[in-house]
């Protein structure tokens, strides 16, 4: 028998069908606007309605007069169409030549005669640098986007979407940007088999086991990220690496990699492991001044040029936590450096010299070590070595001062490591926003040349004339499907590339334009949603080091609290090192009295970190050990004030959690589910982190908690025996 629906007729049929599955479809539908965060800021959502027709009468036309296009031109042109197509819910028609108002050219003076004719000051620009700008050209109206090479303009293409995404004006836009520093890198601590040294997003995104022959898309959405913000290379590999990663067969994979990340103007680097002479090489020695040796970098150079044309050099970790290096034989760490420099020099390469050393030997404050060894060396390193330091003395710690470093060698070339993954500051699961640490150590003041003498302006180069200049982040990218493990640590990623681009920006700004792009422009969004992040890092200091304590992380995978940890091999790895607590008091004496870790800074800024009433609240047990005791401008003694601060920082997250449910309405549900529940994750072990902090300093002060501070639940033996064997990035 045949059914009633198939009885009447096909057509009946079809749409009763149809309706059905609408039916269906409705009871089982996501949200239209739902999100997983793999877009990052790539994400173009139509803007609203008056927006739009705002600004679709400028941008009718695409003009890109190259006809052979190279693969940045073809990048730069399927990026606009995208990206304009989404945002004005209408892609621009493509233009060999300017048909009228309304156009949007991508030219250089080599490939438009409009631009040779215009006069634009592009000559300053450099090869990075661009130009947007309102114009009228050949009697029409429209915008220009103009510079000296085409990976000038692919900057520029990125600078003109995030003017359209963050509703900016066109009609009279005058914009000239360049970078201030040359190397703008992320360096991976990414290992061959996936695993990611301190990586808290999954596997690293590298699939070396199926490279070079199977290239995942999100190679290139990879590289698409990092041009929107101008970083223009990648260290593949990791720092404590592995010398197979010099073997042709991994050397091939590299080039895949580079082929896809070249049209977006970022050179591929690798970490280089020192005595890969002896491992994958066959020599009995990796003695800088071996002629063997020097022959053997020499011809890996050139065997690396072959496949790699524009690879742009090494990164090096050496006599460092175990890692092999000149020291080994004898020798400085200029002459290592100068070993590898010299083999990649006919290739235009360049080597970055890990600072990062400390000697279990040396008795010496571990905070004046890396000084200790490298400044005697000033001026002895080859032009194409610049030496990586640290933002901090010791190790990326939620507060430092700024590295020593920075101002004393005037005749070496320095460049900036920041951390973006947060190994220090609850991994991927804690809100931390970094931009103002990092807007705190680039505006700190060297006083090396005077008053002005910043971090920044060592970085650039602009306070010693170097014409080497760099600065690099250690990713926290990794294969989730939001790249970072969260939301907001993609903010990290995106304020790292844009004061790479220029150190002087500020963060909360980036702020603002990230949250904007982000999320949306509704003010309640970028109100609270700025609130949230200009406050997260501070709230992390005060729940984990606060007041200049540091390093209190518990051993090896530096997950939650380990104050009482003494009995490692190693002095400098055993968080009472740091923080010396003891009956009398707290904090590490860095005086004239105590390290005189002090007398490497500048004399301005020695007298500040010496002085107990200058130095600030932020830095006070970093500089100085001091009695419980002791007097606080709060009006609390330094106990009472220790314990205010562990609860402030609980206080604070709580908060957070508070106004993120407050935009709940605003927020796709993907996106605001898991940011809630990180927000849950946070607030809980930001408790743990206040609670068994309390209890251990507690124990060695012997001091009743101060009125109003709440006992810790546990004992202080239960806090002791939490273990995270299997912590992510260990």
């Amino acid at each position: 028998m045949k059914s009633d629906v198939i009885g009447k007729s096909p057509t009946l049929f079809l749409a009763s069908l149809l309706g059905l599955l609408l039916m269906a479809a409705a009871l089982i539908s996501v949200p239209v606007n739902a999100e997983d965060g793999y877009d990052l800021w790539l994400r173009y959502p139509p803007l609203e309605a008056d927006t739009r027709e705002r600004y679709r009468p400028q941008l009718r036309q695409l003009v890109i007069p190259e006809r052979e296009r190279s693969q940045t031109l073809q990048a730069i042109e399927r990026e606009l169409v995208r990206g304009v197509g989404g945002l004005l819910a209408s892609a621009p028609e493509l233009r060999e030549r300017i048909e009228g108002d309304g156009f949007v050219l991508v030219a250089t003076p080599q490939t438009s005669r409009a631009i040779r004719g215009a006069g634009l000051p592009l000559r300053d620009l450099g090869d990075e640098g661009y130009l947007i700008r309102s114009a009228t050209l050949d009697g029409h109206k429209g915008t220009v986007v103009a510079a000296n090479t085409e990976r000038g303009l692919l900057y520029g293409s990125f600078h003109l979407l995030r003017l359209l995404q963050t509703n900016t004006p066109l009609a009279d836009v005058d914009i000239a940007s360049q970078p201030r520093i040359g190397l703008r890198l992320l360096n991976h601590w990414d290992n061959l088999d996936r695993t990611v040294e301190r990586g808290y997003a999954g596997q690293s995104i590298w699939d070396w086991w199926n490279l070079p022959d199977l290239l995942d898309p999100r190679y290139t959405d990879y590289a698409r990220a990092n041009a929107t913000l101008g970083i223009n290379g990648t260290v593949l590999n990791n720092v404590n690496a592995s010398a197979d990663s010099l073997t042709p067969r991994y050397l091939a994979k590299a080039a895949a990699l580079a082929d896809v990340f070249r049209p977006y103007g970022i050179r591929v680097y690798l970490s280089a492991r020192f005595s890969a002479p002896v491992e994958i090489g066959g020599l009995d020695t990796a003695d800088p001044k071996n002629p063997k040796v020097q022959r053997w970098w020499k011809d890996k150079a050139d065997e690396i040029y072959r496949v790699i044309p524009d690879f742009g050099g090494f990164l090096v970790k050496a006599n460092s936590e175990g890692q092999p290096g000149p020291q080994d034989y004898g020798r400085s760490h200029a002459e290592g450096a100068n070993l590898l420099a010299r083999s990649l020099a006919p290739h235009g390469g360049v080597v970055m010299w890990r600072a990062f050393v400390y000697q279990q030997d040396n008795p010496e404050d571990r905070a004046k070590q890396a000084y200790s060894d490298f400044v005697p060396l000033d001026g002895q390193f080859d032009d194409n070595v610049i030496v990586q330091v640290k933002n901090g003395p010791i190790d990326f710690q939620p507060r430092e001062p700024f590295h020593p470093m920075f101002g004393a060698m005037p005749s070496t070339p320095l460049m900036m490591e920041f951390q973006i993954t947060k190994e220090y500051l609850g991994f991927a699961s804690h809100l931390a926003y970094l931009g103002p640490m990092y807007e705190e150590v680039l505006r700190a003041d060297t006083f090396v040349k005077g008053a002005g003498s910043t971090v920044a302006k060592v970085i650039d180069g602009n306070l010693h004339n170097h014409r080497l200049t760099g600065i690099a982040g250690v990713a926290n990218i990794g294969s989730a499907r939001d790249w970072t493990g969260s939301i907001f640590n993609q903010a990290n990623w995106y304020v790292f590339g844009r004061m790479a681009w220029n150190p002087e920006l500020g963060a909360e700004a980036i702020a603002r334009e990230w949250l904007q792009i982000t999320f949306g422009r509704d003010p309640r969004i970028l109100e609270t949603g700025l609130a949230m992040m200009m406050a997260s890092r501070q709230a992390v200091v005060d729940y984990m080091t606060p007041l200049g304590l540091a390093h209190l992380m518990a051993t090896g995978h530096h997950y939650g609290p380990g104050p009482w940890v003494s009995d490692l091999a190693r002095p400098e790895w055993n968080p009472a090192y740091y923080h010396r607590a003891d009956r009398n008091g707290i904090g590490f004496d860095r005086t004239s009295e105590g390290s005189d870790a002090v007398s490497q800074y500048a004399p301005a800024v020695a007298k500040q970190f010496a002085s107990r009433s200058a130095v600030g609240d932020d830095l006070l047990l970093w500089f100085h050990h001091l009695p419980w005791d002791y007097p606080m401008p709060s009006g609390r003694d330094l106990w009472e004030e220790l314990a205010h601060r562990y609860d402030r920082g609980v206080q604070a997250v709580g908060k957070m959690r508070t106004q993120w449910r407050s935009l709940e309405p605003l927020i796709d549900a993907g996106r605001f589910d898991k940011t809630a529940r990180l927000l849950a994750v946070q607030e809980r072990e930001a408790q743990w982190w206040r609670d068994a902090s309390i209890a251990y300093f507690q124990s060695v002060s012997r001091r009743p908690l101060p009125e109003g501070v709440s006992p810790p639940p546990e004992t202080l033996e239960y806090y002791k025996a939490v273990e995270y064997p299997w912590a992510p990035g260990h």
